[in-house]
């Protein structure tokens, strides 16, 4: 639990929300993955042949520890308890090392047309 210390507070501490500048240290100062966008329901898997230990900040080694199974990207941000924009810099850092495959949904063009969505909204709709 996070507990403050005694005296004044730092203007970029808050009391709830922790250190203000964690995301921003993670990711030095970048809000974009330089290797590609990942959609939140992407799924993402750790190689097998990856040593964690190897050259690797904290949350980097946690992402591949939570990735060892298929996981989704929006699960990892909450397995981290971190942004989604910070997990994606961070896995754009990973997938630019090899570390980790990133398996996108299926694209759009296999997914039901609207018609049928509404055919089948308005047939529930009669019962």
């Amino acid at each position: 639990m996070w507990t403050e210390p005694p005296g004044p507070q730092p203007e970029w501490l808050d009391g709830e929300a922790g250190p203000v500048v964690r995301p921003y240290a993670l990711t030095g100062g970048r809000v974009r993955s330089a290797v590609g966008n990942f959609d939140l329901i992407a799924y993402v898997l750790a190689r097998p042949d990856v040593d964690p230990a190897v050259r690797l900040q904290p949350e980097h080694r946690r992402l591949v520890a939570l990735a060892r199974r298929p996981v989704p990207v929006a699960e990892l941000a909450a397995g981290l308890d971190l942004a989604v924009g910070v997990v994606r810099v961070l896995l754009g850092d990973l997938l630019a090392e090899g570390l980790v495959e990133v398996h996108g949904p299926s694209a759009a063009r296999n997914l039901p047309d609207d018609d049928i969505l509404k055919a089948v909204v308005s047939g529930l709709r009669a019962l």
